[in-house]
């Protein structure tokens, strides 16, 4: 039994949603969310930057927190920074890649994929190289969009230029004929219709959230880490740039459980 929270960051609000499926798997652990949001977006940024910025708030939720896991619930870190928190950190660190991948080949029918994220995520080649290690057999198409994270922090998610912005950028993977796309941000869920739209109603979206969760599951039981206490688990949340802003626009995304939120200033 561990009654030590969980500690997922982002470098905004896309984590939100590997939180609330975490939250819904496991309702009676406790969660403590980082958002990054005064650094944000981390997509545009050399990765030896977003490392660093990994690398910081990673130190901050073990060391601070006192989290027993922490899940980089944002793909340009888990591209960056994975392998090395995990040699910094002796709690185990949970990226969003390899589970997001695993569910888009399960659904995969005609067996190419399409994945969409940042420019640093998709100019990593961290799916790819997943995807080797893997073994999966699959095509996979991988499609940088530009643009993407900026419009859900702003919360447009439905406007007509975020619709023109998707027609553009998704053009490739339509002509790939994938029958599956990976949205590999964790932002990009918030877009799922507006990218359903595009892609057709024959294309499956998958988002790694899910698959996380039950990765987070999994390795507490196997390590003993779960917590048994009981009850229903408490939610914290921070954020590194304006708290008032993260509460209104992060309490629509996740939902009622983001009802405050503290502030952070990084020295």
């Amino acid at each position: 039994m561990d009654d030590r929270p969980i500690g997922i960051f982002d470098s905004g609000f896309g984590g939100l949603t590997v939180a609330r499926a975490l939250m819904d798997l496991l309702p009676e652990e406790d969660v403590v969310y980082f958002g990054d949001t005064g650094r944000y977006p981390y997509g545009p940024k050399p990765l030896d930057e977003v490392r660093e910025h990994a690398r910081q708030v990673a130190a901050l939720l073990v060391e601070r927190h006192d989290v027993k896991m922490v899940v980089a619930a944002c793909n340009t870190a888990a591209a960056a920074a994975l392998d090395l928190l995990r040699f910094e950190h002796d709690v185990p660190v949970v990226g969003v890649i390899e589970p997001g991948l695993r569910a888009a080949v399960a659904v995969t029918r005609n067996r190419r994929v399409g994945v969409v994220g940042t420019v640093g995520t998709v100019g990593s080649g961290a799916y790819q190289r997943a995807n080797l290690a893997q073994r999966t057999g699959v095509e996979l198409h991988c499609c940088a969009c530009p643009g993407f994270v900026e419009f859900v922090e702003r919360g447009e998610t439905d406007s007509e230029q975020v619709h023109v912005l998707a027609e553009r950028l998704l053009a490739p993977l339509r002509e790939a004929g994938v029958d599956t796309v990976l949205l590999g941000c964790t932002h990009y869920p918030f877009l799922a219709r507006t990218i359903g739209d595009v892609m057709g109603r024959d294309v499956v979206l998958v988002s790694s959230a899910e698959e996380t969760a039950f990765e987070v599951r999994a390795i507490l039981d196997d390590t003993g880490l779960v917590r048994r206490s009981g009850g229903k688990g408490s939610h914290r949340f921070l954020s590194s740039g304006d708290v008032g802003e993260f509460k209104r626009l992060g309490s629509r995304l996740l939902g009622p459980e983001l009802a405050e939120a503290e502030a952070w200033a990084w020295p």
